[in-house]
């Protein structure tokens, strides 16, 4: 058993990964700032932001994965990278995995490029794009001393597009993974099956892979 820390732990994305954790027999600990209105059975709520690191104690001490699943909207608009950031910062030089939720924009449409960002990509989903650009830049830019790893999902993607758990997926590595019909979808619950693998199984370290069916 694993203690999984997951930032916006009752977010979409992050609801997901608590469930799967939990799932699989692991310790986990949602941080979020509000308190959830429907907790999962058998995980730990905290009540924080990774803003204020320094606030949430000893929450991320020991964790054998801390999973980030910030997203630059609302109030978070212009603070996901200065989150991201502090996170990078505490984790550095110690034995804890960062799992980081990425967005399909800076997926490449093909081997070598370009990004699915520079293909026409709509105008209203550019900055939520750009900031997981910029996150994965972070990541890369980071010393040895942090074990990350970065996930794309695909193209559809979110509760608009809910889907089922399979509990399959494809590893596309750079590439967007697309089916047989040019479709590119991840249910939430194989998205958060996807990150679960890797911390079970590494098979990317300080590297960004795409997932999708």
């Amino acid at each position: 058993m694993a203690r999984i820390v997951v930032i916006g732990g009752t977010g979409y994305a992050g609801a997901h990964f608590v469930r799967e954790g939990v799932s699989r027999g692991h310790d986990v600990v949602a941080v979020a700032r509000k308190a959830p209105s429907d907790p999962i059975e058998g995980a730990t709520y905290v009540q924080g932001s990774a803003l204020d690191v320094a606030g949430l104690g000893d929450v991320l001490d020991g964790a054998d994965a801390v999973i980030s699943t910030i997203s630059p909207r609302g109030d978070m608009a212009d603070k996901a990278l200065d989150a991201l950031s502090a996170l990078i910062a505490k984790l550095n030089g110690t034995s804890t995995r960062l799992g980081v939720v990425g967005g399909a924009g800076g997926s490449l449409v093909a081997p070598g490029g370009p990004r699915l960002f520079d293909q026409g990509f709509p105008e209203e989903y550019k900055h939520e794009a750009q900031v997981g650009i910029d996150s994965l830049e972070l990541l890369q830019e980071s010393g040895q001393g942090v074990d990350w790893f970065f996930v794309h999902p695909a193209e559809v993607f979110g509760p608009w597009a809910e889907g089922v758990r399979t509990g399959e997926y494809r590893d596309g590595g750079d590439v967007i993974v697309r089916d047989a019909d040019g479709n590119s979808t991840i249910s939430g619950a194989d998205f958060a099956v996807a990150f679960f693998d890797e911390i079970e199984n590494p098979k990317h370290r300080r590297e960004r892979f795409t997932v999708g069916y």
